[in-house]
């Protein structure tokens, strides 16, 4: 079918805190260049009654709307997946869903944020050393971004989160998926940190919202890469530092990007243009710092 000839699309966001999410630009935006008219609408659950409790309740209005899918964000990306009739390979693997597609009256999770980082770290950091590597975050984004380092090649991978329970049990889903790997949970940053070759971050720690320093600026030095999942701001204060130290650094608009593309794809059937993608996140980014 041509893509001029396509219906209305809807899809949309849920999540806690989206209000500058660059989900919605990223979506529209590439719909119209592909002549496709769709909107993509923000369910932030800090506006809904119930909060993250209310997800399905949302989840049910969007399918009963008529929506093609929705993204799913943070804080409820595992708690979507009892709500799903079916998952896709990584997403069980991961226990992590960020992606829904309704088809034929039932609901597929997928996980497009493990691809996305690995996309995004192959172009921005290429080369660097991988064979210990610092894993902050054992939550629905750190289990796809560890997913992914340890697709990429890293041998030993350290995982460091405040729940030390949510920490074991990454270890142990990642260490059944990479046998031949070194998998690690720490019981502190410090630990976490020691001698390693980069440092990934997967929190909310630097966000608008929740300003901060996930990790101790004294370990923000070369030879030490750094790797950050935040987007907003684009230049985290972990960043700012590394590159200020001279550390090679990765933002997390790659990541936001490359997994929204293939979240595209999923929701129309339909292969976007990664590349115009990235270029107008870049070209939004820099008017607005500007």
């Amino acid at each position: 079918m041509n893509p001029t000839q396509r219906p209305k699309v809807r899809t949309g966001l849920i999540g806690s805190g989206i209000q500058l999410s660059s989900s919605p630009s990223l979506h529209v935006n590439e719909a119209k260049a592909l002549g496709i008219d769709l909107d993509y609408e923000l369910l932030d659950l800090d506006y809904i009654d119930g909060a993250a409790a209310a997800l399905p309740q949302v989840l049910t209005s969007v399918q009963a709307r008529g929506f093609a899918g929705v993204n799913i964000t943070f804080p409820v990306k595992q708690a979507v997946i009892p709500l799903l009739d079916d998952l896709s390979r990584e997403a069980r693997a991961l226990n992590a869903v960020n992606t829904v597609v309704f088809r034929n009256g039932k609901r597929y999770g997928y996980n497009t944020d493990w691809w996305g980082f690995a996309e995004s770290f192959r172009r921005g950091l290429p080369g660097v050393e991988m064979n210990r590597v610092t894993l902050i975050g054992a939550g629905g984004a750190g289990a796809a971004v560890g997913f992914a380092a340890l697709e990429l090649g890293a041998r030993q991978l350290r995982i460091f989160d405040a729940n030390q329970q949510r920490a074991a049990a990454l270890v142990r889903r990642l260490a059944t998926l990479f046998p031949d790997r070194t998998i690690d949970a720490e019981v502190s940053v410090d630990m976490a940190l020691q001698d390693t070759d980069g440092v990934i971050h997967a929190t909310p720690t630097g966000m608008l919202k929740l300003p901060g320093l996930p990790v101790p600026a004294a370990y923000l030095h070369p030879p030490i890469w750094v790797a950050d999942i935040v987007y907003v701001p684009l230049e985290t204060e972990l960043l700012e530092i590394a590159r200020r130290n001279g550390c090679r650094i990765l933002a997390g608009n790659g990541m936001a990007v490359f997994q929204a593309a293939l979240a595209f794809e999923l929701f129309l059937d339909l292969k976007p243009d990664a590349e115009r993608m990235l270029a107008g996140f870049r070209s939004k980014a820099a008017s607005a710092a500007a």
